[in-house]
C-alpha cells in the first residue's frame, strides 16, 4: 500500500485528491496538511511514501517544506511531488533542485494522478517532456560547474547519464546501448550512488549543470 500525505491550503483541493486516491486499491491517504509547516510535521509523524505538496501555502511554502523534508535523514524514503496551478510555475526549477521528484498541475486527471504517485513511490522521477524542455531552458546561459563526483563515473555510466538526461527510460537506454534492462538499471543505481542523487530528476539537473549535456 502506497501511503500519501496531502499538503494544500485549500480544503476542496485536498478533498478532491482524497476522493480520487481513496478509490484506488494500492494507494491510501495517510494524512493532510494545510500549510508547509504542518506538512513537515505530518511527514515526520506519518512517514508517508509520497507527499503531494502545493507550491504556494501560508506559514511556510511548499518549496521550503520540501527542502526540510528531504534534508531530514530520517525521511530518506519520502518522495515529494509538487502541485501547481501554473504550467510555467517559477518554482518548478527550484522545487526539483530541492529534491522533488517531479510536479503535477492541480487539474490533473484521476488516472494520471494515480500513475504519478505509483511512479514516484517506485523511486522514479516524474518528468514530462515539457518539464524537461523547461529545465533545459533554465540552463541556457548559466555558468557550468563540474561536480568532482562526475569524475568517478565510468565512460559507460556517463553514456547512461546522458541518455537519462535525454528522457529515456531504462528499457530505452538498454535498447540504445544494446544491453539488458537489468544492466541498465544497475548502471543507474551506481550513478545515483556515486552522485548522491535521489532520482532521475536530480540526475537530469546534474547532467546539464556539469556541462555533460549541453542545452541547444
Amino acid at each position: 500500500m502506497i501511503r500519501v500525505l496531502l499538503a494544500d491550503d485549500q480544503t476542496l483541493v485536498r478533498s478532491g485528491f482524497r476522493v480520487l486516491l481513496d478509490r484506488t486499491e494500492d494507494i491510501e491517504v495517510a494524512g493532510e496538511a494545510a500549510n508547509g509547516e504542518e506538512a513537515v510535521e505530518q511527514a515526520r509523524a506519518l512517514r508517508p511514501d509520497v507527499v503531494l505538496m502545493d507550491v504556494r501555502m501560508p506559514v511556510m511554502d511548499g518549496l521550503e517544506a520540501t527542502r526540510r523534508i528531504l534534508a531530514d535523514p530520517s525521511l530518506g524514503d519520502v518522495r515529494v511531488i509538487m502541485l501547481t496551478t501554473f504550467d510555467l510555475d517559477e518554482y518548478v526549477f527550484e522545487s526539483l533542485h530541492a529534491g522533488a521528484s517531479g510536479f503535477l498541475l492541480k487539474d490533473v486527471g484521476a488516472d494520471e494522478l494515480r500513475h504519478a504517485v505509483r511512479v514516484v513511490a517506485a523511486g522514479e522521477a516524474l518528468l514530462s517532456p515539457s518539464v524537461t524542455k523547461r529545465l533545459i531552458a533554465e540552463f541556457v546561459g548559466r555558468e557550468r560547474r563540474a561536480p568532482v563526483e562526475l569524475d568517478e563515473l565510468t565512460e559507460r555510466e556517463r553514456e547512461v547519464l546522458t541518455l537519462v538526461a535525454a528522457g529515456l527510460s531504462n528499457a530505452e537506454i538498454a535498447e540504445r546501448l544494446v544491453i539488458s534492462p537489468a544492466t541498465a538499471k544497475t548502471h543507474l543505481s551506481r550513478i545515483l550512488l556515486k552522485l548522491g542523487a535521489r532520482d532521475r530528476a536530480q540526475l537530469v539537473m546534474i547532467a546539464y549543470e556539469s556541462g555533460l549535456v549541453r542545452a541547444h
